[in-house]
């Protein structure tokens, strides 16, 4: 019998294992009242929404973590070694440029909420709840992407942490 290695806890998996469950369970109960009563949860567009947004960016940093992002993959099977190794250190620094700006205006954005006292329009709940999670995530994926490339640069080639097509 082959021998498992444990694998590590991952927390953006289990986020987004849970707003995928959220999401399917509110969906799945405004669908059931709606049929029965003709009336529909109003809280049920705002939590998907927010569930959504979990899910993508918790499925973002494990696609970072496991190198399985959209990316030129022909250009890194043609290149020699060296030069490989140049072409991820690029590729992670545009995603740290990107996920930094995600980062610095989510948390002003975040702030700017939290400052005025914004309220969502559907449940009239603190707007920062829902956009506190922009800079977080990102900086997770951004956490993530990190580790992908250090282990990329050191050769490591194990499932967990190359994914080739």
């Amino acid at each position: 019998m082959p021998s498992r290695r444990p694998r590590s806890f991952q927390p953006e998996s289990w986020l987004a294992t849970l707003a995928l469950a959220a999401i399917c369970v509110i969906s799945l109960g405004n669908v059931i009242v709606r049929y029965a009563t003709d009336a529909s949860f109003a809280f049920t567009e705002e939590f998907s929404v927010f569930c959504l947004v979990l899910l993508t960016f918790g499925g973002a940093a494990v696609a970072a973590r496991h190198n399985q992002h959209i990316r030129i993959e022909l250009i890194e099977h043609w290149l020699p070694p060296a030069l490989c190794k140049a072409v991820y250190v690029l590729q992670w620094a545009v995603g740290v440029a990107v996920l930094g700006v995600m980062v610095w205006y989510g948390s002003t954005f975040a702030w700017q909420e939290y400052q005025w006292e914004s309220l969502s329009p559907g449940l009239g709940l603190p707007n920062w709840i829902y956009v506190i999670w922009l800079p977080v995530l990102s900086l997770a994926i951004l956490i993530r992407l990190t580790q992908n490339l250090v282990d990329r640069l050191r050769g490591k080639t194990e499932p967990e942490v190359i994914h080739e097509s």
